[in-house]
């Protein structure tokens, strides 16, 4: 099953610190590391790990970063052809800073990932209309998300939209047309205006949104597992206990875990209790991609 990732693409600089400085401090951090990041290509990479057959649109830079960003998408058996270079403009850069609890803080610098445009799209049509799903994110120009979700309509694509990074710019009316829309509780809470301290508050915004026409609201919720709200009513799938080492990236492994999952079997709650022990296995060793599990030991963790 082909899935087609539409996004971004990132260098993340991970610095891992004691706590963040304040202003004018210097403080020394105890490690750090440079690896592939970025929404698109992480949820690429996990689709891609769990077993889909993965097509990327996205733009690099011409600097360094460029060639070791798409020699990793063939690394990880992504499908290349429409990852293009653009002269005089750098790549996307990602400075992640994460505490000593796994937790992390992000700073995206979105470079070349700003120039992908409707006509990146048109130009991969073809084969974008043999793709299962298309799925989104928000660090590419919101005028490229519009015109990918008409896309997908067009040619009865499912479209799956991560609303990330939160902007109150998105016109949900027109993201309305995606089948699934999944954001964190803190996206939703940008997205909304609503709190979502407790998991009661994060089903009311959620609901919120599902009112206005989204079909299938999923909200990940970190250690308090992940929520849907849809036509049916509301669907709580609890998450796998794990010993955290770094959250960045989960996210991004539970979405592209989920699409893979969804486009073999189309159910909804079966493909978020995989993508849950997925995303769970990632927090478990430090980075994004690279934390990423086999298949093998997702499937050994669901059966546990």
């Amino acid at each position: 099953m082909k899935i087609a990732v539409i996004g971004s693409n990132m260098v993340d600089l991970t610095s891992y610190i004691t706590r963040m400085p304040t202003l004018g401090e210097t403080l020394e951090a105890p490690d750090f590391s440079m690896g592939c990041g970025g929404k698109g290509a992480n949820q690429a990479v996990a689709a891609a790990k769990y077993g889909a057959d993965v097509l990327m649109v996205t733009k690099v830079g011409d600097d360094f970063f460029a060639d070791n960003t798409i020699a990793n998408f063939k690394k990880n058996g992504i499908d290349t052809t429409y990852v293009q270079k653009v002269p005089g403009v750098s790549s996307g850069v990602a400075p992640i800073f994460v505490d000593k609890s796994g937790q992390n803080s992000i700073l995206i610098i979105k470079g070349a990932n700003n120039e992908l445009k409707p006509a990146d799209i048109d130009a991969a049509a073809e084969d974008l209309k043999a793709c299962k799903m298309i799925i989104l994110q928000l660090e590419i120009s919101l005028e490229t998300v519009y015109y990918a979700i008409e896309f997908g309509n067009k040619y009865n694509i499912p479209v799956l939209l991560n609303p990330a990074p939160a902007t109150n710019e998105l016109d949900i009316d027109k993201v309305c047309q995606c089948d699934f829309f999944m954001p964190n509780e803190t996206e939703l809470a940008i997205l909304t205006g609503m709190s979502v301290s407790d998991e009661t508050e994060i089903e009311a915004a959620a609901k919120s949104l599902a009112v206005r026409g989204l079909k299938h609201v999923i909200v990940t919720m970190g250690a308090r597992g992940s929520l849907l709200i849809d036509e049916n009513g509301t669907q709580l799938v609890k998450p796998f206990k794990v010993n955290a080492v770094d959250s960045s990236g989960a996210g991004d492994a539970f979405i592209g875990c989920f699409a893979c999952c969804y486009v073999e079997n189309h159910d909804i709650v079966a493909a978020m209790k995989t993508a849950s022990a997925f995303a769970a296995l990632s927090v478990t060793k430090r980075g994004t991609q690279k934390s990423y599990p086999e298949r093998a030991d997702v499937l050994k963790l669901l059966n546990a």
